[in-house]
């Protein structure tokens, strides 16, 4: 029998590619969506409404549900309370595996603060007896650009530290065959990640090359850091975010490179220089 599957963030990048994937399979899908009028047109796609905090919804849009991919909500100071909520309602509703989108590294004392919301989701989902599969995703590679000051410039309080940063596209080959093959990853964490660990310098240098333009790391002291996101007026929460993602870097919290993505998915892992030809 076929199994039946739900995908979450499918107006986004990730969730997008996946539900792209299962539709080109052929196989059926339900994408559950805050906002219907995004939500993909995809062949054998039924679309549900129901964001992650509303109990009900989400346990009437997963009833009958086998398999859940779970992308995590946006970054918000109350993330974990709607984690919290959309696991119990999977529970309610009967699902019997849920593969969750986590970060490399996630833990109570992780030095990336969205780490350690990564690490409590995880543990509600192991404390609530479903089938679970987590893939601990390193930083998108498809995100450095966007590292870049207008004036060429990356700052940040990594040091020399590195990170093994990894393609969209090869977490959403792996979480589809998680996906297509769940009771083969019951119980499963994966650390994805890119062939090589970078320090920010490198990837300065792989984005210069790609751009055609001159690309440099600078690194800042921690107070330098706050300072000069200070102007953007976040809240402290995201700026804490902001400046612990480079101090991750530093602490080598980020570093060590795996093999899961061609264990998964069959291929290697796909190499900084081709994610961001790929996006130019």
């Amino acid at each position: 029998m076929t199994p039946t599957i739900a995908i979450t963030g499918s107006t986004g990048r990730l969730g997008g590619r996946v539900a792209g994937r299962l539709a080109a399979a052929g196989l059926a899908q339900t994408l559950l969506v805050r906002d219907p009028s995004r939500a993909p047109a995809l062949p054998g796609a039924t679309v549900a409404t129901g964001g992650f905090g509303d109990h009900d919804a989400v346990r009437g849009a997963l009833r009958g549900i086998d398999r859940v991919l779970m992308v995590s909500a946006s970054e918000t100071p109350d993330r974990i309370a709607l984690h919290r909520s959309f696991v119990d309602a999977a529970v309610d509703a009967g699902v019997e595996h849920l593969v969750y989108i986590s970060f490399f590294g996630a833990a109570p004392n992780a030095t990336f603060t969205l780490a350690r919301d990564h690490w409590a989701t995880e543990e509600h989902v192991r404390a609530s007896g479903l089938a679970f599969t987590f893939l601990r995703d390193n930083l998108y590679a498809d995100f450095t650009p966007g590292l870049v000051g207008a004036d060429g410039v990356i700052r940040g309080p990594a040091g020399e530290g590195r990170a093994a940063v990894v393609a969209q596209d090869d977490i959403a080959d792996a979480a589809t065959a998680v996906l297509t093959t769940a009771p083969d990853h019951a119980g499963a964490t994966y650390d994805l990640t890119g062939p090589r660990s970078l320090t920010l310098a490198e990837i300065a240098a792989v984005l210069a090359e790609a751009e055609g333009r001159p690309v440099a790391y600078r690194p800042e002291t921690v107070d330098e850091a706050y300072r000069s996101r200070a102007s953007y007026g976040a809240p402290d929460w995201q700026v804490d975010a902001w400046v612990s993602t480079y101090t991750a870097i530093a602490a080598g919290e980020l570093d060590g490179v795996g093999d899961a993505v061609e264990h998964l998915t069959g291929h290697p892992a796909t190499p900084l220089e081709a994610v961001v030809a790929r996006t130019r």
